[in-house]
This record gives structure tokens, sequence and C-alpha cells, in this order.
């Protein structure tokens, strides 16, 4: 049984329908960390709070450790440095932090749980004593419709300085969390509830299925109590010594890929030959190193229609050696210029025939696509993203129109690769590789022949409705 089946077999078989609540907290739970101390250094690095707000923000937050304020009134002394500043201004910066800063430590358990309980019809919502700028974000990154969390008072457009009573902390979770079934026609006694924390004991002992994740040493201790089943997830957060030193390895076998690489194309006066043994050393040795196991369905359709334009949702840095590992052989990639300056990387990218583009320059873009039409009239297949850019989250962006123009450019098919979870491996703004098994769905190859200008549009649609059907948005 897989880790992902064992997480979500109680889910899968238990009950269906929105009766069932599957309520989630969202700190140390849905992400790693807190996001407010990303909130709180995105304000400090910007300039955005005084060194007397933060002094006082800082004396709150401590005493409230110390147990000699309660939440309303360190909260109090908080979203005083508010007042008078534009909430529509917070919501810009709160989907700024979360773009740069939490998008990447959301746990890819907590994913899964997620969408368990939404193939399952249940009623989903975050419930968190967190304010709701920090809050929405993961709640439209996670698809989740419901949110019930700490919010501010707003009179035109401007924040008065004033929390909205009651907080939702402690009896104010429950409190928000009945509201919230009366209102969606759930019941808490057939519900889930997942949080790290005993100070959400008062909804934990409502729901009739507490679910402890990633418990402090007070929660963990009522649930061992209790019987309430315990989890912990590992794979965001602070890593350890054991996955820097894989991250090392993998990025370091790049070198004798491309040593062994040369030498071959060498030995054989083969360029090609020497790029293939490279490209599938690296793949192989990167993989392993790293802890990464790729399970495939549609394998043959990378092979039954050579050359081809194979396009590929771009979510990791670690596309690139999931792609080798596919294609092994024959191929070259597109990417953006600046990848040439990046130490050892660029080279071997370079070394690999890679086709380097300038994406702010759309002409120079559209000449520099000149070799990899060559590429695919000399039996080369071409690997490039349409979205253009990496994703923070699993949400499938629009497509660009190179990759489609290049196929009909060269007469050859376009074959979709549809990766699901890269962003387990490496999401977007890390530097640390964690072991994972990644999911990759390969399409049949289409036919491009028959598409012209007027049709283009439509086409790239149909195409990346394909995407959205396996990836099931």
């Amino acid at each position: 049984m897989s880790q992902q089946d064992d997480l979500t077999r109680e889910i899968r078989e238990g009950p269906s329908g929105p009766e069932v609540g599957a309520l989630f907290d969202l700190d140390q739970t849905l992400v790693a960390g807190f996001s407010a101390t990303a909130f709180l250094r995105e304000r400090v690095m910007s300039g955005r709070i005084s060194p007397k707000e933060l002094s006082d923000t800082l004396a709150g937050a401590l005493s409230f450790a110390l147990g000699r304020t309660g939440f309303s009134g360190m909260l109090a002394g908080v979203v005083a440095t508010y007042r008078g500043l534009s909430e529509a201004a917070m919501r810009e910066q709160a989907e700024d932090v979360f773009e740069k800063r939490l998008a990447k430590d959301i746990y890819p358990e907590a994913r899964v749980l997620v969408e368990a309980h939404r193939a399952k019809g249940h009623t989903l919502a975050i419930v968190s004593s967190a304010l709701t700028y920090q809050v929405e974000p993961f709640a439209r990154a996670l698809d989740i419709p419901h949110v019930m969390c700490t919010r501010l008072d707003v009179e035109d457009g401007v924040f008065t300085g004033e929390v909205v009573k009651p907080t939702c902390w402690q009896e104010g979770k429950l409190h928000y969390a009945r509201v919230l079934a009366e209102r969606e026609g759930f019941d808490l006694a057939q519900s889930y509830f997942y949080s790290d924390s005993a100070d959400d004991l008062a909804l934990l002992e409502a729901v009739g299925l507490p679910r402890p994740l990633n418990p402090g040493s007070r929660l963990a201790g009522i649930a061992r109590n209790r019987g309430w089943p315990i989890r912990r997830f590992t794979s965001r957060g602070r890593p350890d010594a054991e996955a820097v030193a894989r991250t090392a390895l993998a990025y370091g076998s790049i070198v004798p890929s491309v040593l062994v690489g040369l030498g071959v194309g060498f030995a054989n006066r083969s360029q090609r030959e020497g790029l293939n043994v490279a490209a599938s050393a690296w793949s192989e040795l990167a993989t392993a190193f790293a802890g990464i196991t790729l399970d495939v369905r549609g394998e043959e359709h990378l092979w039954s229609h050579r050359p081809a334009v194979f396009v590929f949702n771009h979510q990791s840095g670690v596309d690139a050696m999931l792609l080798a590992k596919l294609l092994r052989k024959d191929y070259a990639g597109i990417a953006k210029k600046e990848i040439r300056d990046v130490p050892i990387l660029g080279a071997a990218f370079e070394f690999a025939g890679t086709v380097f583009i300038d994406r702010a320059n759309t002409q120079q873009a559209i000449e520099a696509m000149a070799p990899a039409v060559e590429a695919l009239r000399q039996g080369r297949s071409i690997a490039i993203a349409p979205e253009g850019t990496r994703s923070r989250t699993p949400r499938l962006g629009r497509f660009k129109k190179g990759a489609f123009h290049l196929a009909m450019q060269a007469g050859v098919p376009i074959v979709p690769i549809v990766f699901k979870n890269t962003l387990d491996v490496l999401p977007r703004g890390a530097i640390v590789l964690r072991p994972a098994n990644v999911e990759a769905v390969v399409l049949p190859p289409i036919d491009t022949s028959h598409w012209t200008r007027e049709t283009l549009d439509a086409e790239i649609e149909a195409v990346r409705k394909r995407f959205l059907e396996v990836l099931g948005q």
C-alpha cells in the first residue's frame, strides 16, 4: 500500500456527501511554520512597520507565549498598528507574501487529504485563528470554498484598528464551526477536524473524528490518552541532514554524467550519442540520489511518434530531470536565457543543445526557435513548457503559442506530458529536494498537420483542456 493510500484509506472507506465536514486548521497543519511570521518579516523588510510598532508587536507576542496576555489582547495590540491602512493594500501584500514565501511550504500530504475529502463530496473549510489575509490565499490554492477565521473591522476600505468579535480561537473556533455547519447543513458529529494545537480542544471534542496533525506535546498527550490517531508530516519545513546530502549528490551528479557523455561522444565521434548517454546517466543518478520514483502511464506514447514536440506542465525545477528520465535520447529542451548563467547547470544545458530564448523579447524569441525547428527536421524531439514559467501551486497556467507554432512549422505531432505532483519534490522557491513518488501521464500524440493559424487558438485550448482533465482541475 502506498503512503497516499494509507493516508486516505479512512476517508475513502468512510461516508460520502456534504453532510460530512472536513475542517482544517492552517498553521502547522496545512502549512509548515506560521503564516504570521512570514507576514511580519515582509512588513519589516518592506519598511511598512516602524521600529516602535515592531517592538510592540514582538512584546505582545512574547507576553502571549508566556501566558500573561490572552489571544484577543495580543491581537488587539498587533492590529492597532494597522489603523488607517488600506484593506486593498493588505490583500495585495498578502498575495505577494503567499507567492514568495508560503506557497512552497504547503504540505503535499495535506493536499492529498484535501483532495481525498473533495473526492468524497465533503464540505471543506479552513477554521483558523489567523487573519483573513493570511488564510484566503491558501484556501484559493487548495480550492477550499469556506474560510472561518479572525477578521478585522473595516470602514470605507480602511482598517479601524479593531478586531471583529468573537475571534476565531479556542471556543471561537467552535462557534464559527457551528455557524458554518448550520449554514451548509453538515453534522459536526460526522465530521473531521485536523489541527496541531491543544488550543483547538473545544472543536476537536465537538467533532466525531478529531485528527491531530503534527501535534505539539500537550495535544499529543491528550490524543494518546483519548485514542485519537496522530499523524506527522516532515516533507516541509527545515530539511534534515539526509535531505541536504541527497540534494547535493543529485545536483552534483550532473558533472560525472556530462564527463561520461563527453567521453562516449568523443570515442564514437558522435555528439548526439554523447548527449544521449549524459542525459540518461544524469536522470538515473539524480533521481536515485534524491529518492524520487516516477510512475508513468501511457509510456508507449513517448516512442510511437518521433520526432515530436513534448509539452509539459511546469511546476518544479525538477521537471528537467524527470523529462530526461522519460525521453532518454534524441531530444533538446527550450529554456529561458537566464539559465545559461547558472554555474554548472547552464554549461550542462548548453552542452545538451538547449535552445535559450529571451522571454522579454518576442521577436528574438521567435528567431531563437529556428534551431529548434532545424533539430526537429533532423530527427531530434523538443521538450517545452507552454506555460512559460513554473507554477507556485498545482493550478495550470495559460498556454503560450510558441510550442504549438513550432510543431506546426516542423510538421510534427504534439505529445502532452502531465506531471501531477512534482511540487512534492521541489516547489518554486525551494532548494532542497524531497523524496517523493511522482506521477506522469503521457497522452496520445496529437496530429498537427491540419492545424492552421486561424484554428490555432482553439487547438491550443483543446490541448490545455486535456491537461485540466488529467489534473482534475
